[in-house]
């Protein structure tokens, strides 16, 4: 058998980095367009009920959400297990809801008003009274385009 040798000690290579801050900078990139933040903490259960149609909403920023429904279970020990109602972080009643809306209609352009949409998220078990008495309202506040959040049947 032939026998192999190495004919002097060569170093290796240095790896270059010159490249490097552009994938860095790529990485980054993509990971703050991909990525989505979370806009509202929920404090109240919402377990969608299923629906066999479902329509996707075109634009989320001309989307208010109202959240009905019980409080989760670190918060029933303060606020109770009956529903109630959310608006953007805290438990809010029925008269602050009018307040909600100016709101959301003040932080518009004025060509996005009147194509603010309502969004209902309410828990599957929520009884519809406190529903009902949340789109009286809505209609005193003059939103009237109001939809149901529902997760598809699969």
């Amino acid at each position: 058998m032939a026998k192999f040798e190495r004919k002097g000690k060569k170093e290796l290579q240095q790896i270059s980095t010159a490249s490097l801050p552009d994938i860095v900078f790529m990485l980054l990139f993509f990971f703050m367009v991909s990525t989505t933040m979370r806009e509202t903490t929920l404090m109240v259960r919402a377990q969608l009920p299923e629906a066999t149609e479902v329509n996707k909403l075109e634009k989320k920023s001309l989307v208010s959400y109202i959240y009905i429904g019980p409080p989760t279970k670190q918060l029933q020990a303060i606020f109770g297990t009956e529903p109630r109602i959310q608006l953007n972080d805290s438990f809010k009643t029925l008269d602050d809801i009018r307040d909600f809306i100016a709101a959301e209609r003040e932080a518009l352009k004025e060509e996005e008003k009147p194509l603010l949409t309502t969004s209902l998220k309410v828990d599957k078990d929520t009884r519809m009274g406190i529903v009902t008495d949340v789109k009286q309202e809505l209609r005193k506040a003059s939103a009237l385009k109001i939809v149901y959040a529902a997760r598809k049947a699969e």
